[in-house]
């Protein structure tokens, strides 16, 4: 039945509930249970420090809100969000202190309402005795942090400077710093005057339940920008991702893709072609770059292969790529960078000196 679980395993009762209907329930439900447990002494010399650590790690999950997830729930379905907050609650469980954590952009894609519970996590692990340094944009964690060290002033080398340093409140007072000028509502990005109105097409998913979606249905109209939001977990993901990339994918472009669950999807027939853009790596080779990805390398190269010089020497637009013997440095086999395996130590990788 799905659970993972032999037939034995699964006969074995705790307060009449197997282990694997124990997992299906929400998390919010397996805290209840777990808190309302009353132990006679015989139990309470074997279960009392296990009940108490299941206890405490549930209410870890709650605290940062993911109360409605059930803890048999395989990975993959999480969202990215919900998968950030669980490593957080761990972290927190873990009860360690004197550790320094990174985090990059922890707040990134979240909804608002979910940024707080983020932010109270945070807090938590810094009131254990830990630190924290944030890399992020978001107002609300700025202000709420206990020290801000701007960069800037802008990109590329017109940046790489430190701007501002200090408290929120001598930051806020800083001239110099653009990141002082939002917080003081200097600066702002204003909410456009007109909207599009499209062009006049919708794509109609009818009867959507994939993960966290409950039998939706959903008209996008067509021609235009579409912001798709909700809060974490809520099934954004599931529904851009699994129902309408996939299922479209699989009727314009007759691919094979396994979708989500839906009843229909009205309006493929107003589309050329799906393409998704996500978060992977842009490069699936150490050689990748971005002139190899969007393709203009190839253009480069078959411009240096028209020169002058190019055809006294027979030399083919192949010569001037890295990935081909031939053309890269064979040292370092087009990689610019030498590989020297260290054995009891971490691999290093060096700058190639014959290329």
């Amino acid at each position: 039945e799905g659970s993972r679980l032999k037939i034995e395993s699964r006969f074995v009762y705790f307060r009449d509930l197997t282990i694997n209907e124990l997992l299906r329930r929400p998390i919010g439900q397996s805290l209840e249970f777990f808190s309302g447990i009353k132990l006679s002494k015989k139990e309470k010399e074997l279960a009392d420090e296990l009940l108490k650590e299941i206890q405490m790690r549930l209410n870890f999950l709650s605290r940062v809100g993911l109360d409605y997830i059930s803890l048999e729930r395989r990975a993959g379905t999480l969202s990215g969000g919900e998968t950030q907050r669980i490593r957080l609650a761990s972290q927190i469980g873990s009860g360690l202190t004197g550790v320094l954590y990174l985090l990059d952009e922890p707040t990134i894609g979240l909804h608002p309402r979910d940024n707080q519970r983020l932010l109270d996590a945070l807090s938590d692990l810094r009131d254990l005795g830990n630190t924290l340094i944030v890399v992020e944009h978001d107002r609300d964690t700025l202000e709420k942090s206990d020290y801000i060290v701007d960069i800037g002033p802008n990109a590329g080398n017109e940046g790489g400077r430190l701007t501002a340093s200090g408290t929120p409140k001598a930051i806020i007072k800083n001239k110099d710093s653009h990141t002082a000028s939002y917080l003081r509502n200097e600066i702002q990005i204003d909410v456009p005057k007109k909207r599009r109105k499209g062009n006049g097409n919708y794509i109609f998913a009818r009867g959507v339940r994939h993960n966290n979606l409950r039998n939706i249905d959903i008209k996008i109209p067509l021609g235009i920008m579409v912001g798709i939001t909700g809060v974490s977990g809520s099934g954004k993901s599931s529904l851009v991702e699994k129902v309408i990339y996939n299922g479209l994918a699989n009727i314009i472009q007759n691919s094979s893709l396994i979708s989500g669950e839906f009843d229909t999807i009205d309006g493929a027939e107003h589309i050329d072609k799906i393409i998704s853009i996500d978060q992977s790596p842009i490069g699936h080779s150490a050689r990748s770059t971005p002139a190899t990805v969007i393709g203009v390398f190839d253009l480069i190269r078959q411009l240096y292969a028209e020169l002058p010089d190019s055809k006294i020497r027979g030399y083919s637009a192949g010569r001037f790529s890295f990935n081909k013997p031939g053309g890269r440095c064979e040292r370092c086999e087009g990689l610019g960078r030498r590989h020297i395996e260290m054995h009891f130590l971490p691999d290093v990788w060096v700058e190639c000196d014959a290329c």
